[in-house]
């Protein structure tokens, strides 16, 4: 169902034309009374002012209110009249209904949030209120809970997620779908268990996360704006027909699960020793060499292969050792 316009007339005129019918009434019951016992126009005076007063406060109803960025779904004995959305005062018709099946839907989001699900345990006055019919058109921010989600090598991650939305089509929006609060919080979960699923944690070898067939270096950690981004896409796709607009997604947490967390920490610290070790030791392979390089171009000493081999030997010990080296004299022959 597509979204159109309602035309409707204008609140403040209707306003004061009801307002005056309501004086004219009591004008009428007040004349009416006084000629009673006059003539028979008295009693019809009466009569119609009496009638008035008592039902006519039903075309009051048709008198709506629109604030900037919001709307206002319209049916007629159950039939969509139209859409309310530029900010003003109008009239419709009195029996019309606003329809908002989300108007009690609360949900972890900007300007939308249930104030019990901070623990509190005294009533908030909001809560009191009656829920508005109203469809906010406004940027609103979804933040769901954290999932725990096997990532492609089958580890458990949690991760959350923050989307930024609003309705760009409340017809869409309000008949389409039954709730579309919940509908698109079902579609965030869904979406963050497809995209998570075909990426590594952390770069892996021969793991294809952009379906070419190839190999890449795609990861959670290491590609969040991409992961984010075809988390936002794979939202849209599916919140199309409800009306909405995904705005931007983010990643707000990404971790390893806790019962997987101590040792993936181990296996880090074990990956950056093993690199730093590599580091080291080419580093002091260049040294040694450079140390021998020199001692012959300068013919300063002149040593056989075992010699060079004992040299080469300590100069590694003392390069790649973990503590200081302890220098020993020798004031002897060096053979």
């Amino acid at each position: 169902m597509q979204e159109k316009t309602l035309n409707a007339r204008n609140g403040m005129g209707m306003l004061i034309l009801l307002s005056g019918l309501y004086l004219l009434a009591i004008g009428l019951i007040v004349i009416g009374a006084n000629l009673l016992t006059w003539t028979i126009i008295g009693p019809v005076l009466f009569t119609l002012g009496l009638i008035w007063v008592c039902i006519g406060w039903v075309p009051f109803l048709g008198l709506k209110m629109i604030n900037p960025q919001e709307a206002l779904v319209l049916t007629l004995f159950g039939k969509y009249t139209g859409t309310l959305k530029e900010p003003g005062f109008y009239y419709v018709h009195p029996f019309s209904l606003a329809i908002n099946p989300a108007a009690k839907t609360k949900l972890g989001q900007s300007s939308d949030v249930d104030s019990k699900s901070k623990g509190g345990t005294q009533v908030d006055l909001d809560d009191l209120k009656r829920p508005t019919k109203k469809v906010s058109l406004k940027v609103m921010t979804l933040s769901n809970s954290r999932q725990k989600v096997n990532d492609v090598l089958g580890n458990p991650v949690e991760i959350s997620i923050a989307v930024m939305w609003r309705v760009v089509d409340s017809a869409k929006a309000v008949f389409n779908v039954d709730n579309y609060k919940e509908y698109l919080s079902l579609q965030c979960d869904s979406a963050v268990r497809n995209i998570v699923r075909i990426y590594p944690y952390d770069v892996a070898k021969n793991i294809d996360t952009t379906g070419d067939g190839e190999p890449d270096e795609g990861s959670l950690r290491g590609s969040s704006m991409i992961v984010a981004e075809r988390i936002k896409e794979e939202i849209q796709s599916k919140v199309e027909d409800a009306g909405l607009e995904i705005i931007e997604a983010r990643i707000t947490y990404l971790a390893y699960a806790p019962e997987i967390a101590a040792a993936m920490l181990q296996r880090q610290q074990a990956t950056a020793i093993v690199d730093a070790r590599k580091m080291i030791v080419d580093g002091a392979v260049g040294m040694v060499e450079m140390a021998l390089d020199k001692l012959n171009e300068n013919d300063i000493i002149a040593l056989d292969e075992e010699r060079k081999a004992a040299m080469v030997s300590n100069l590694l010990v003392v390069l790649c050792g973990n503590k200081d080296a302890q220098p020993i004299v020798n004031s002897g022959s060096l053979y």
